[in-house]
């Protein structure tokens, strides 16, 4: 599955444009597996990243990507509620195709700056993905799988917060495609 280079997992956590091709890229096979997207009260970091007061509800919709069989990637979006109604209205039907599509098929979606982030090794969002990953996966991932790049998408006013944290293995593939 793709080719060695010496990339490292930084130039992964900071490409741009969409990480569902350049994972696509790797191989001949990409999935995405839905593991939950529901209704679900704020957290601190996805309410103070989107703006929003201190009540209220987001839609999270977790993700593992998978290439050739091997899953790479673990990702949590989260939008206001509110959203599904407007702007983001599509997530609610997205099922197993990737987010990338309607983030970067639309011309008025725009990005914020990423931003790479080291997650707490037994903070709330480590010990939750560890739960879905061996569930989806039968392996536990991996104790260094602790980067994360953030970033928000803007859609007429409306936000969407997402979070892919990155198996370490990652930085072993060509982040631009083949």
């Amino acid at each position: 599955m793709g080719r060695a280079s010496r990339d490292s997992l930084r130039d992964w956590l900071r490409a741009p444009g969409s990480l569902s091709k350049r994972l696509a890229a790797l191989g001949t096979r990409y999935e995405v597996q839905v593991l939950r997207q529901e209704v679900t009260p704020f957290r601190q970091r996805e309410r103070d990243a989107l703006g929003l007061p201190r009540r209220g509800c987001t839609v999270v919709r977790e993700v593992i990507l998978w290439v050739d069989g091997q899953p790479l990637v673990w990702a949590r979006s989260s939008v206001h509620q509110t959203s599904l109604a407007g702007p983001w209205k599509a997530l609610k039907g997205l099922g197993t195709r990737p987010l990338g599509h309607l983030l970067y098929d639309d011309p008025r979606v725009t990005r914020s700056e990423l931003e790479p982030r080291r997650l707490a090794r037994y903070g709330h969002t480590r010990r939750q993905m560890q739960r879905q990953w061996l569930a989806a996966t039968g392996e536990l991932p991996s104790p260094q799988m602790l980067w994360s790049r953030n970033s928000v998408f803007r859609r007429r006013g409306a936000e969407l917060r997402v979070m892919e944290l990155f198996l370490p293995a990652l930085k072993a593939y060509r982040t631009r495609p083949r």
